[in-house]
């Protein structure tokens, strides 16, 4: 195989300035969120400008050109294909087609029996009647979940959550290779939390808001969309933000690089991983509340590491699992063929084995793919190329999104968002309803903006580009999403 190569103060004095002069904004990060937030403001005649630490825009969006067609190795599904959701303006406007890898309420345990395809350990392809008798097992186990957090006020992890149930309930107690895919279903809960089961929350998975019409995988990558919010912004890159000072309406941002940068307000779009190892100074700190959530929150890891064959090599479904005892044992592959047509498939590993297989190089990592996909198809052969990402690793992102730990209040989203003076802050971590998501961190950056533009007395502003998040409704006014589902 050979490796790609990818190398409380006053706000007064700010307040009283005349209307004509125009206010100034540092966003700090250019994930969507941040570009988000820059775009509205920068449209609303607001003086931005953009410090982003990488080389590139996006954040944890990458959208990999390297096997000379998009990969993305970040963020890569629109979660709720719909017209209320705050992105979907903006995608159909784009016109980048969506493909449907599952359908509503399709998270944990309902599935599509024509899109899976799950093995043993031996290369034997499950049965799809026994997996779909576990899964129906499995939505009864979470059912008694919700009943159990509703009759204790104590929190549990998911995975204590299942065994008291378990306990209470043996009649649903599974053995032999149904157990197996029980632990292939907790596999696939922990990697839409990029979380071991026993770091999280009970409660949080299903008081998490998710909007109807299904999962659409973005065909063409998600780049098309930080591109088109990034034109014509002021943006400096490799800006590693170090420090930050307010002090009587304005902000000082200094960079690792030693420079200045002065202006009425900031926006902190940084990843959670970032604000929680306190890499960002402020001056004076942050209020206690707001520092506890931020460190009481929880951000896991979930990777991706895409193999890029000669030829199809594996059944022709969007997604292939190994079941095992454990759910550390587990693994799925996304097949990118069926959606894209390239011959793809992208390993996903989550929680403490994604934090495992981060320790070893590229050439290994791909190598720990590649056997996993041999045990299901012993005949498979190996990839010409791969990329492998490395999010809970990279200083500029450490974790790849959050999730509520156990025994924290599930309002920390929202006391995260909460600004702090003329610090305004956005991101999926920031998001109450949304979080972990893209469109819950794009809607987190229109919001800053609209309290960025509140702040200055800019009510009487065009407020169609805050319509996504004040809950109009701009469908009639886009193109519908295209969504397909072969």
């Amino acid at each position: 195989m050979q490796p790609s190569n990818r190398s409380s103060l006053s706000m007064e004095p700010a307040i009283q300035r005349s209307r004509s002069s125009s206010p100034s904004v540092i966003v700090v990060g250019a994930g969507i969120a941040g570009l988000a937030a820059a775009r509205a403001l920068h449209d609303l005649g607001f003086k931005v400008t953009i410090l982003e630490s990488r080389g590139r825009i996006g954040g944890r969006i990458d959208t990999d050109y390297e096997f000379g067609f998009p990969v993305d190795m970040g963020a890569s599904w629109l979660h709720g294909a719909c017209p209320e959701n705050p992105l979907a303006p903006l995608i159909g406007r784009l016109r980048l087609p969506l493909y449907q890898t599952s359908g509503e309420n399709s998270v944990l345990y309902d599935h599509d029996l024509e899109s899976y395809a799950l093995f043993d350990s031996d290369g034997q392809q499950v049965p799809p009647g026994l997996v779909n008798r576990v899964s129906k097992v499995f939505e009864g186990i979470l059912e008694e979940v919700k009943k159990l957090h509703m009759e204790s006020a104590e929190d549990f992890s998911i995975l204590k959550a299942i065994a008291l149930v378990l306990a209470r309930k043996p009649e649903l107690r599974l053995t032999g290779i149904c157990q197996k895919v029980m632990q292939w279903y907790i596999c696939r809960l922990e990697g839409w939390f990029a979380a071991d089961a026993d770091s999280i929350s009970a409660s949080f998975w299903y008081e998490e808001e998710l909007l109807g019409g299904g999962h659409g995988l973005m065909v063409k990558g998600y780049y098309p969309v930080v591109h088109a919010l990034a034109q014509g912004l002021n943006i400096h890159f490799h800006s590693r933000v170090r420090k930050i000072y307010r002090r009587l309406g304005k902000v000082e941002v200094i960079t690792e690089d030693n420079r200045h940068w002065k202006a009425d307000a900031a926006i902190i779009c940084v990843p959670l991983g970032v604000l929680k190892a306190n890499v960002i100074k402020y001056e004076p700190r942050l209020p206690e509340w707001k520092e506890a959530a931020l460190n009481d929150m929880g951000v896991g890891k979930e990777n991706k590491i895409a193999l890029y064959f000669k030829e199809v090599c594996w059944p022709n479904v969007e997604f292939l699992g190994i079941v095992a005892p454990t759910s550390y044992g587990c693994s799925y592959f996304l097949n990118l063929h069926k959606a894209t047509g390239h011959p793809v498939l992208v390993y996903m590993p989550a929680g403490q084995l994604a934090d495992d297989i981060e320790k070893l190089s590229d050439e290994a990592a791909a190598r720990f793919a590649v056997v996993q996909l041999k045990r299901m198809l012993p005949g498979a052969s190996d990839p010409l190329r791969y990329i492998v990402s490395r999010w809970g690793s990279d200083v500029n992102s450490l974790g790849s999104y959050s999730y509520c730990s156990v025994g924290k209040p599930t309002n920390l989203y929202e006391r995260a968002r909460m600004p702090v003076d003329n610090l305004f802050f956005a991101g999926e971590a920031t998001c109450q309803q949304y979080p972990g998501t893209v469109h819950g961190a794009f809607a987190t950056g229109l919001l800053a903006a609209e309290e960025c533009r509140n702040l200055f007395g800019k009510q009487d502003s065009d407020l169609s580009l805050f319509q996504p998040v004040m809950g109009e409704d701009t469908a009639r006014e886009s193109p519908p999403l295209q969504m397909s589902r072969l």
